[in-house]
């Protein structure tokens, strides 16, 4: 009986541990400095997030970039996970740049902003 109960409250404590939401923290910057008319490389790097549900998407104007590349979910101390995904973007004047995330139910967009 004893054993059985020291087994419960290890179960508890672990599914507490691994059951606690992180919410994402987003950088969204660009590979080179951003400058209008050059090619470089769209990047939104998220970490710090828990449970690993989460969707990256990179969009021009509102429509999504096509050929983004991501990588794998990697872990962190603590269970907490992060991700990166990356295109090659050649940023016109008058054009918006977002990142947007999705975790568990929360979608939020962020966007990039030239270095001028």
């Amino acid at each position: 009986m004893k054993y059985l109960l020291c087994f419960a409250i290890l179960f508890y404590l672990g599914s507490c541990a691994l059951g606690k939401q992180s919410h994402p923290k987003v950088q969204v910057y660009s590979r080179n400095p951003g400058k209008l008319g050059e090619k470089n490389t769209l990047i939104c790097h998220v970490s710090g997030f828990h449970p690993p549900d989460i969707t990256i998407t990179l969009l021009r104007n509102g429509e999504e970039i096509p050929d983004a590349k991501q990588t794998d979910l990697a872990f962190e101390s603590g269970w907490q996970f992060h991700l990166t995904k990356h295109v090659p973007f050649h940023p016109q004047k008058g054009e918006e740049y977002v990142c947007r995330v999705r975790h568990t139910t929360n979608e939020k967009n962020y966007t990039w902003e030239p270095d001028m």
